[in-house]
């Protein structure tokens, strides 16, 4: 696999601040990977995700050291303008970043401030909303929307931008169980079908981990664990790091300290039925 990103020995902390809000952070991130980024609330996450996508240092300044890679060049060294192009962020309120007054509008926004043709244009937006199954909403107002329907517009229009990587910032906080679960397989139909790659982080996992092939866990400014949700999960550090574990990986947990050992550590209630049988014959 290609390495997409890379974050070397990152540590930042604020402006008139003496707390490093990340402290010497190495993550990579591989091309076509779909990343659980996953800890207590300030424990880091979302100052990382400013270094990845540019917004630290080009709009929030402090005491920078390290560095932060992404597709081969250095974030603090291109402009935002084209570092648009590579990292899109989907906020955790959609509402935070529609502000046209049509759907189709809205998505267009991105590809007309690269001074795109118009025919390039219509293009990006047609695709965009077909690949988010929204070309019905096109000449809705946002505003008229439901909260799913909004994150899907939000969404198409960091697609319209052709970044290589997204990072989702609790992308499901507002969403209601049954769209939440339309949204993930949404991220995984897109991680497959585009090639892009995701960055989430989140704090309801029990989705999520399904579909993510790593999982990251930060704990006071520090990657503390980093690999497949399965070994994340059932390490025994991560509720004391704050991370909410799934009721299933919980329970193969709880199953192991009684002595009944699985076969894998299963992360939906059909992989633990299927151990347990296994366990029986």
């Amino acid at each position: 696999m290609t390495k997409l990103a890379l974050v070397d020995n990152l540590s930042f902390r604020y402006v008139g601040t003496e707390r490093w809000v990340l402290q010497n952070v190495n993550l990579e991130v591989e091309q076509g990977e779909i990343v659980v980024l996953a800890g207590p609330s300030g424990c880091g996450k979302s100052t990382l995700l400013r270094c990845m996508n540019g917004l630290i240092p080009h709009m929030y300044p402090g005491d920078y050291q390290g560095r932060v890679l992404v597709d081969g060049q250095r974030v603090d060294e291109l402009p935002m303008g084209t570092l648009t192009q590579k990292v899109g962020l989907l906020f955790q309120n959609p509402e935070n970043q529609i502000f046209m007054f049509a759907v189709e509008r809205d998505v267009a926004f991105g590809p007309e401030n690269l001074a795109m043709t118009r025919e390039a244009i219509r293009s990006r937006v047609d695709e965009s909303m077909r690949f988010l199954r929204i070309q019905d909403l096109a000449k809705r107002a946002p505003h008229e929307l439901s909260d799913g329907q909004k994150q899907r517009v939000a969404l198409a229009g960091v697609i319209a931008m052709r970044p290589k990587l997204i990072i989702l910032d609790e992308p499901t906080s507002l969403l209601d169980p049954m769209t939440a679960s339309e949204l993930v397989l949404l991220i995984q139909s897109l991680n497959k079908e585009l090639g892009i790659t995701f960055i989430v982080v989140e704090h309801r996992l029990d989705l999520l981990v399904r579909i993510a092939n790593r999982m990251v866990v930060m704990s006071d400014g520090r990657k503390i664990l980093d690999g497949p949700p399965k070994e994340v999960l059932s390490d025994e550090r991560a509720e004391s790091l704050g991370v909410l574990v799934p009721p299933v990986p919980k329970l193969y947990s709880l199953l192991a300290k009684d002595g009944i050992v699985l076969g894998r550590v299963p992360l939906t209630p059909e992989e633990l039925a299927e151990e347990l049988r296994a366990r029986q014959r």
